[in-house]
């Protein structure tokens, strides 16, 4: 990870530096000492339009002279404007012009100054990368960026408001972590060993193997996961953190950690992405690891179920019938709506365990969701307006940006089976909203909130803070509205 200083603010000697400009500031302090030193070079760039000091806008002068090497100027947009999720921007689009050099200085002056842990955790999220298995590096790979300083007046204050959005970070690296791993190496129990290290950050992990749930009745889970030699797991993590009889909020997540369709099989074209199917319980992992690492004051129960979702002689056949925890039969009409049947355990074993005050589940769940709201936002479906006001408030705060869906009975209907008390599908027409609706009858009166993040759990091109590839999108989410609770 990018390694973050926060120092008194002064010109360097040598080196990069990159300047935060709003689009109205004129130079005062360090920036007017900044062009002076290279005979007016900042001014005459401004002078010439090429940088409007628009949100996200750069300028690069390369060897301006002064003994800098690089010179970076980066626009804020209007000062009146200037917010957490604009200071995030400058940071990431910082570290994309910086990416040359070993180390560089930002210079925050004047209201940038009070967005310095936000420019630096954009700055953080920008410079993730996973490149475990290249065995070789180009020249470009290795000059990486290693470390940040942010110059201000009084870094006092963004030194104490760091370790909060570090640890953030650290729960984002977390979740996009596991998601990029490839499925012949995250199996159900390297996952599991995997949530097991968060012990180390004061979390409580308990792991459930085949006889541990087989004992427990959760036949959905298992019934998902018997085509494959991969055994499954699930896995329930608790934090402390708020007092001590406080009903916990709890965090649900599928982990499919490959999908083939089972004997519905997929199509072999794009299957090779099938192993970002765990995103879910990779958000919960994540989400858990800042909690702890955060001290958020709450309560918090984290559950994943971690399955491979493979084809054999054993596998699950389209018109099985098999009996949930919560005891309902489900008839299993498409083998590859598979994470629902995992979900539905886990929900009915959460309230019925741990009497939280909320709910929230997190699947790549359905392709449906991805025809409704593209790649910008994921599909809420709540059965509480509180909540799912909490989560839309998180998201846009956050940058994890939700939309609401409907439910109903008459799409509650659909799933109704002719020789069970449900199938897992009800055909193509709102089929992320059928999907909730399942989900919906393993949660009785609690509290509960779906996301399906199938659209946002994987990047196919980069943007500031979110380089190509895994997102980590949940992370921040559910950081933000864990402590929100803890409000109340």
């Amino acid at each position: 990870m990018l390694e973050i200083q926060f120092s008194q603010a002064r010109l360097p000697e040598d080196g990069a530096v990159a300047l935060l400009l709003a689009d109205d500031t004129t130079l005062t302090g360090l920036a007017a000492a900044l062009d002076e030193r290279l005979a007016g070079a900042v001014s005459r760039t401004l002078a010439s339009g090429d940088f409007t000091g628009a949100a996200g806008c750069t300028a690069t002068l390369l060897s301006p002279g002064g003994g800098l090497s690089r010179v970076v100027l980066v626009g804020l947009g209007k000062e009146a404007a200037l917010t957490a999720a604009v200071a995030e921007k400058a940071g990431a689009v910082a570290v994309r012009a910086l990416a040359k050099c070993a180390d560089a200085v930002v210079l925050a002056e004047g209201p940038a100054a009070l967005w310095a842990p936000s420019v630096a955790f954009g700055a953080v999220l920008e410079s993730y990368r996973f490149d475990l298995y290249h065995t070789r590096q180009d020249e470009a790979a290795r000059l990486r960026l290693a470390r940040l300083a942010i110059g201000l007046d009084a870094p006092e204050a963004a030194r104490a408001a760091w370790p909060a959005l570090k640890a953030v970070a650290d729960g984002v690296f977390v979740t996009r972590d596991l998601v990029s791993e490839p499925a012949n190496i995250l199996t159900p129990a390297e996952f599991a060993a995997r949530a097991e290290a968060l012990r180390a950050d004061g979390v409580s992990v308990d792991v459930l193997d085949v006889a541990a749930m087989q004992a427990l009745g959760f036949g959905a889970l298992l019934g998902v996961a018997q085509g494959s030699e991969a055994e499954p797991k699930a896995v329930i993590m608790r934090w402390n953190g708020g007092a001590e009889g406080d009903a916990p909020v709890a965090l649900i997540g599928k982990g499919v950690t490959f999908d083939s369709g089972g004997i519905s099989i997929k199509p072999a074209g794009g299957m090779e992405e099938m192993k970002t199917d765990m995103a879910g319980a990779a958000a919960v992992v994540g989400a858990m690891t800042a909690i702890a690492r955060g001290q958020a004051p709450v309560n918090v129960v984290g559950m994943i179920g971690l399955v491979e979702n493979m084809l054999s002689g054993a596998a699950q056949r389209p018109g099985d019938v098999v009996r949930s925890y919560s005891g309902q039969t489900i008839e299993v009409q498409n083998t590859d709506a598979e994470g629902r049947l995992v979900l539905a355990d886990l929900l009915w074993y959460a309230q019925d365990t741990f009497r939280p005050r909320a709910m929230i589940d997190l699947a790549t769940l359905t392709g449906a969701i991805v025809v409704s709201l593209g790649h910008e936002r994921a599909g809420l479906f709540a059965s509480d307006d509180d909540l799912a006001t909490r989560i839309a408030t998180a998201g846009d705060t956050t940058g994890d940006q939700v939309w609401r869906m409907p439910m109903g009975d008459a799409y509650d209907k659909l799933i109704d089976s002719d020789i069970a008390d449900m199938k897992n599908v009800a055909g193509r027409p709102g089929g992320s909203i059928t999907a909730a609706q399942f989900l919906k009858r393993f949660t009785n009166d609690v509290a509960w909130a779906h996301l399906d993040i199938a659209g946002t759990a994987w990047a196919s091109k980069g943007r500031p803070g979110c380089p190509k590839g895994a997102t980590g999108f949940g992370v921040r989410l559910l950081d933000r509205l864990v402590r929100d609770y803890a409000r109340v």
